[in-house]
């Protein structure tokens, strides 16, 4: 096989190799990834209970103001009941004392189902609150772990970087520069082997005449429908 055909089928697969890192490491942070969402829902909802609680204290706020006025407002009755000379004024008197005690009845019922309904919201942000720090235990004990698992991998990835720098070195640099344009767009299949006569990239089957070429191994030859490289699998082996 030409020996820069050769060479550029190494660089090929360790760019393969190179490229493979990355989701491995993001493959590690994934169990990280879920916790950190996860810690970020339940804040979203501890935000939410904290919004209701707060409305539902402005509302037992508003309740027992409501009950300031009305007690006062018993204490105007009883002293207006002790001037009153006619017995329709003392009717009128004893309907609007009658009233505002059924409001004030009604404001402690109120208050009492708030106080109730506030209870159950801080209990359940309490709850949450407890998820929280659940949650960020096992982020500390996954941290050690990912860590562990990306350096481990970087380490791999550093190797193979030397490996292609040691590589690239030694080769005609025009022929990185032209194996580096194809990789722009074709990625990882900028160097494919031919299949059954066809593009191992593109899949177009090629004519007999670069067929030829390819099996002879003598140049650098590309598919003559999207510009791969190609090589023989078989010559290869």
């Amino acid at each position: 096989m030409n020996k820069h055909l050769n060479q550029l089928i190494k660089i090929a697969n360790l760019d393969k190799e190179i490229d493979s890192f990355e989701p491995r490491i993001q493959e590690a942070k994934k169990e990280l990834d879920i916790l950190l969402e996860q810690e970020e829902q339940i804040n979203s909802e501890i935000e939410s209970l904290q919004g209701v609680a707060k409305d539902i204290s402005l509302a037992i706020g508003k309740n027992e103001n409501h009950l300031h006025e009305l007690s006062t407002k018993l204490e105007e009755i009883a002293k207006k009941i002790k001037l009153i000379k006619t017995e329709k004024e003392h009717k009128a008197l004893n309907l609007e004392e009658e009233l505002a005690k059924e409001q004030i009845t009604f404001a402690n019922e109120e208050i009492a189902r708030l106080n109730v309904l506030l209870e159950s919201k801080k209990d359940a942000i309490n709850v949450l609150k407890e998820k929280i720090e659940n949650n960020k235990k096992e982020q500390q004990a996954i941290e050690t772990k990912v860590q562990g698992e990306v350096e481990k991998v970087k380490a791999e990835q550093k190797e193979v970087f030397s490996q292609k720098e040691k590589l690239v070195i030694k080769m005609d640099q025009k022929i990185i520069s032209f194996y580096e344009k194809i990789r722009k767009w074709a990625k990882n299949t900028s160097v494919v082997s031919i299949s059954r006569q066809a593009c191992g990239g593109c899949f177009m089957r090629i004519n007999d005449k670069v067929y030829s070429d390819v099996i002879r191994s003598d140049d650098i030859i590309t598919c003559p429908h999207c510009g791969r490289i190609l090589y023989n699998q078989e010559e290869t082996a």
